[in-house]
């Protein structure tokens, strides 16, 4: 049974939850567009903590959304998880924000494809079928009318997540299926991170980064 604290930034919104043998104990989330991860997320690893009635020494892994996502909110995540799997000596695990993202569909529908938005109309995408197992590589693509047309020709698809509103305006496709105020969230990196711990699926702390997916661009 392992007591994890889960760490999802990748977004605008700062979720951190602690979960125990993969069920969630406490968690806090705000969700602003100012992105105010660098203020928030230490209280709310305070707060969660305090909650639980759990001491960091008790903690047996730290995992964390890993991208894509914000470069900002995704580089205070990480260093946040890396911080202290050093200072506690333990091990991290990531988890891939899209797959964070698919965890949230409950419909019974043949593909669940996660869009966060990527500027413009660019978004980040992967392709899940109905037992959430990842079919298609996770890219960085701009959408257009017939995006995702091989999918949707086979049966229902949902698209989750805030880069969905953007597809939403060009796909007039009978299959598709919108949940576009969907965010990534912590709450369901626990069962992810308990699958990984228990089968010692862990990251290099020293060397671990974020998946930026693509290079930083000003402007």
């Amino acid at each position: 049974m392992a007591t994890i604290l889960c760490l999802e930034t990748a977004t605008t919104n700062c979720s951190v939850a602690i979960s125990v043998d993969g069920k969630i104990k406490a968690i806090r989330e705000e969700n602003s567009q100012k992105f105010s991860h660098a203020e928030k997320l230490h209280v709310f690893i305070d707060e969660v903590l305090k909650d639980a009635k759990i001491e960091k020494k008790e903690l047996d892994a730290i995992a964390v959304s890993k991208g894509p996502g914000s470069y900002t909110g995704l580089r205070i995540g990480v260093s946040a998880a890396k911080g202290l799997c050093f200072a506690l000596e333990i091990p991290l695990i990531s988890s891939p924000t899209l797959e964070v993202l698919a965890q949230q569909v409950e419909e019974d529908v043949q593909y669940i494809i996660p869009l966060l938005d990527a500027r413009r109309m660019e978004v980040y995408s992967a392709v899940f079928n109905s037992k959430k197992e990842q079919i298609r590589e996770t890219r960085a693509e701009i959408l257009k009318e017939h995006s995702f047309i091989d999918f949707l020709k086979e049966g229902k698809a949902i698209f989750i997540g805030d880069g969905t509103v953007k597809f939403e305006a060009i796909c007039n496709h009978k299959n598709a299926i919108f949940k576009c105020d969907a965010f990534p969230s912590s709450a369901e990196m626990a069962c992810l991170a308990e699958t990984k711990y228990k089968i010692g699926d862990t990251e290099n702390v020293a060397y671990f980064e974020p998946y930026y997916l693509k290079e930083f661009m000003l402007g």
